[in-house]
């Protein structure tokens, strides 16, 4: 009887039932007809409040997945913390694999997965992340935080595939997606900071963390995902006020009160916070620019995604 290597796939949602059901399809057909016999892949769904019926869409079609509900102060931190003591304290699973309801994987994703468990045995690792509007086009092969400087960014973000990308690279932080952690790093490191990074920097600020207790993150060319982002995120659009609002909105990378936390945490210089002060001055600066700009009718070409 083969000994398969159980692993807990964690995807917190909010309403997006269409981004769920696509989500779960490819994840289940994908899985059923891979040669990845050795994997035993648990699917939860954290629902945090949705409604939209999104768990009764999900037990109706597909019931074998595991349903944990919230009542919407969840958040995504609070979900996958949710997911993950579920995982681990029901299911009996080793592994915990932080998911997405808007990201898909390649056709070969968890065969390399399996290989990758079975010879490296990593503790904490990391997929090569593309964008879904632009295939070829690189997100993230895992973040990288330098202290003194403040500098805080993602390996490959917005470059075209290339073979130096096709290398296992060496991160200190890892996004909350297609990021696997043995149950051996949360009984060492402990959750997720639900309370202070409930959306943005949740992913960033624990994975962080355990490169601090010594975990090496390595991200794996091979295990690939693409990322649609036009479900996440809050920016202004060009109105003002949405631009207040994703200064102080939990759904927004541009909250600045988080993002002041994640750095009076972790920075060692008062010139890390320079960084800081250039990310805004250019996120505001923007929004002044174009506003300025389209008095004079020139206009800012919207993005496909």
């Amino acid at each position: 009887m083969i000994n398969k290597i159980k692993t807990g796939l964690l995807i917190p949602v909010f309403n997006g039932l269409s981004f769920t059901s696509n989500c779960l399809t490819r994840l289940y057909g994908l899985h059923s007809n891979s040669d990845a016999s050795g994997l035993d892949l648990q699917i939860i769904v954290i629902d945090d409040g949705s409604t939209d019926g999104t768990s009764e869409w999900i037990h109706k079609n597909f019931p074998q997945t595991h349903v944990l509900t919230g009542d919407g102060s969840l958040w995504w931190s609070g979900g996958i913390n949710l997911g993950m003591k579920f995982a681990i304290d029901h299911l009996e699973c080793d592994y915990l694999l932080w998911w997405n309801n808007d990201i898909s994987p390649a056709d070969d994703y968890f065969v390399h997965l399996e290989q990758i468990l079975k010879s490296s045995k990593p503790e904490i690792c990391g997929s090569k992340i593309y964008y879904a509007h632009d295939p070829e086009m690189v997100w993230s092969m895992g973040g990288i935080f330098d202290t003194r400087n403040g500098r805080k960014h993602m390996t490959g973000m917005n470059v075209k595939d290339n073979q130096d990308l096709d290398k296992i690279y060496t991160a200190d932080w890892l996004p909350g997606m297609g990021t696997l952690l043995h149950k051996s790093v949360i009984e060492k490191t402990g959750f997720l900071d639900e309370k202070n990074f409930p959306q943005y920097h949740g992913d960033s600020d624990y994975t962080y963390r355990a490169t601090l207790a010594g975990y090496n993150i390595k991200v794996y060319p091979q295990l690939r995902i693409w990322n649609d982002k036009s479900n996440s995120g809050l920016l202004h659009r060009d109105n003002f006020k949405l631009l207040k609002k994703s200064l102080k909105d939990i759904k927004s990378n541009y909250h600045f009160g988080k993002d002041l936390l994640f750095y009076r945490k972790y920075a060692t210089s008062a010139f890390a916070y320079q960084t800081l002060a250039i990310k805004y001055c250019l996120y505001i600066g923007g929004f002044a620019k174009w506003k300025l700009l389209s008095l004079l009718g020139i206009r800012k070409k919207r993005k496909s995604f």
